[in-house]
């Protein structure tokens, strides 16, 4: 089953706007609700039957765990007798229920954090076989004609199985999920090899030699968004200047994300031509954004770039793969010689084993590189250090 997700930008009338910002404020709720329902069951079971406080105990009447079935039939009660839900639509509060429970997945299997409350939903979505796009426009259940801008047409025999709606400072977009019914096979290992290495200095170094200096685009637009948040200081929250402004600043961010994602497709792109395989380090970059260099690691956005590096491999037949990450800036990628830690000051790789030179990135992507090849059980040759890069498959 080949999946994708296209997006378009909507053109809705006031009254459909209306319909999604009622929309968005329902699901807000029904989000908000049921996480408080969650957070109960999970604060009246916080401590063992033995171990209880002298002081004050957590007590509530009990009740099974609110898992989504669970929530999803009390949800389908509570429309009877309140309005305010009647009028949301079933599957934008369904799915939102889905959502949650995913969250709540992910924060035990992945380790992800505790849910939060949600000031404002920026997204909901809904599901149905009644999805249709007639020249430009949107045919769906709950805003019946949507007008949108079709950037792109979609594929023949690809079937819409669920839109979201969402909202943004630029305005109202429509995310596509659309469906062909084909097995496509995974990339296999083949052809050149490609290792990849990350850093703050330079956003990435490759294998081949290639080195890409860190893109600044946030300190672009930082003078700008600076001077637009001091006059937001004085202004009263809440008033038309003050929400005036948000936008304005929420417009600026919004440019910044989609020159980012624009320039990391562009990347994939420029790193997958001509190359069979591509090796990167599995890095949890969400321990980078707690660091020193926090505000570079976030404005480089190197775990969305993975993940687009990854989709443009699979649909480009370049096979992807994560490595190590541990001591490839401190083994020889030439012989293998621990060489021991080096400061960030040093920027050249010196072996004085085998005499190999090399910059100090490039040859911590050639280790990655060797090492991913040794995962897929292509053979590796260590060459001279007479100026030929080591890495290269027989």
């Amino acid at each position: 089953m080949l999946n994708l997700t296209y997006n378009y930008k909507l053109e809705p009338t006031a009254k459909q706007i209306e319909i999604i910002e009622h929309n968005l404020k329902v699901c807000k709720s029904v989000w908000n609700y049921a996480l408080y329902i969650r957070k109960l069951w999970y604060n009246s079971r916080s401590c063992d039957i033995n171990k209880c406080s002298i002081i004050s105990e957590y007590v509530v009447s009990p009740f099974e765990y609110p898992n989504y079935h669970a929530q999803s039939s009390a949800l389908t009660k509570a429309k009877k007798t309140n309005p305010f839900l009647k009028s949301g639509n079933a599957q934008a509060m369904q799915q939102t229920l889905r959502k949650l429970d995913r969250a709540f997945n992910d924060m035990k299997s992945k380790g992800m954090g505790f849910p939060r409350y949600k000031k404002k939903m920026k997204s909901f979505n809904i599901l149905s076989n009644k999805f249709e796009i007639n020249g430009n426009s949107l045919k769906m259940p709950l805003l019946k004609n949507v007008k949108l801008r079709k950037s792109r047409d979609i594929p023949d025999g690809f079937k819409i199985k669920q839109v979201q709606i969402l909202k943004k400072a630029s305005g109202y977009y429509a995310n596509l999920m659309i469906e062909l019914d084909v097995d496509i096979p995974s990339p296999l290992p083949h052809g050149h090899a490609v290792g990849v290495d990350v850093g703050i200095k330079s956003m990435l170094s490759t294998s081949d030699g290639l080195i890409i200096h860190r893109p600044k685009f946030l300190n672009k637009a930082l003078r700008k968004i600076k001077l637009l948040q001091r006059k937001l200081k004085n202004k009263d929250i809440g008033s038309e200047k003050w929400n005036k402004l948000q936008r304005k600043i929420a417009l600026l961010h919004e440019a910044v994300a989609n020159r980012r994602k624009d320039y990391h497709f562009k990347l994939a792109r420029q790193l997958t031509s001509g190359v069979g395989m591509i090796f990167v380090e599995d890095i949890n970059f969400t321990s980078w954004s707690k660091g020193i260099f926090c505000k570079q690691s976030l404005d480089m956005a190197l775990g969305q770039f993975f993940n687009i590096l990854e989709y443009v491999c699979s649909v480009t037949d370049t096979y992807f793969s994560k490595v190590d990450k541990n001591f490839t800036s401190q083994i020889c990628p030439n012989c293998g010689t621990h060489t021991g830690k080096k400061t960030l000051d040093i920027r050249v790789h010196k072996c004085n084993e085998c005499g190999y030179e090399q910059d100090r990135d490039i040859a911590a992507a050639e280790v990655v590189c060797n090492r991913g090849l040794t995962a897929v059980g292509a053979p590796v040759v260590k060459l001279p250090s007479n100026g030929v890069l080591a890495g290269t498959t027989v």
